[in-house]
């Protein structure tokens, strides 16, 4: 069956569509701790990142002084060569689980949309852009892991194959030494 929309209005209806989150494998994450009696962490709270330090925090030098007006557009020039505008904002990012007072943040990342080795598959239509998009998933991880590593969290991502009854008690282990128990 053909598609009623063109690809540009498809594009539009598809990025105002939201992810439910990864329910099932989360669930299954929460009775597994709730089993082994691990408390004290909350799901999905929100953490407010600081911006990422600009690459070059040096001004350029000029022989002349500025007047209000040109220093204004000198700073908004600055701003939009290094990126400092975008990153003024402060990211949010929402880990599936929390230990607040160990400062763990636990993913579960789903095999498929974050291209697990073992199990991640690829659709066979339009290829490139499922290839693009899962590396895109794979570069947002790698920055906030990066990130809040940097503000002292201790970082775990687990795979959704990783919750399996095979390799629970591992996940499990993982879980546990970050924990400090």
């Amino acid at each position: 069956m053909t598609d009623v929309f063109t690809p540009a209005k498809r594009s539009e209806v598809m990025s105002r569509i939201r992810s439910t989150g990864n329910a099932a494998t989360e669930l299954r994450l929460a009775s597994l701790l709730r089993a082994e009696k691990i408390t004290g962490w909350r799901r999905h709270l929100s953490l407010t990142l600081p911006p990422s330090p600009p690459r070059s925090t040096r001004p350029a030098k000029t022989s002349q002084p500025l007047t209000p007006p040109a220093k204004a557009a000198a700073k908004a020039a600055a701003k939009a060569k290094t990126g400092t505008a975008a990153s003024a904002r402060r990211p949010r990012v929402r880990p599936d689980f929390v230990f607040r007072a160990q400062r763990v943040a636990v993913f579960v990342d789903g095999c498929f949309w974050h291209g697990c080795p073992r199990h991640g598959t690829r659709p066979r239509q339009n290829r490139k852009f499922w290839d693009e998009k899962i590396a895109r998933n794979r570069a947002r991880d790698r920055h906030v892991t990066r990130r809040l590593r940097q503000l002292g969290w201790t970082v775990l991502r687990l795979w959704e194959c990783a919750l399996t009854r095979q390799r629970q008690a591992h996940t499990l282990a993982r879980v546990k030494r970050a924990l400090g128990k």
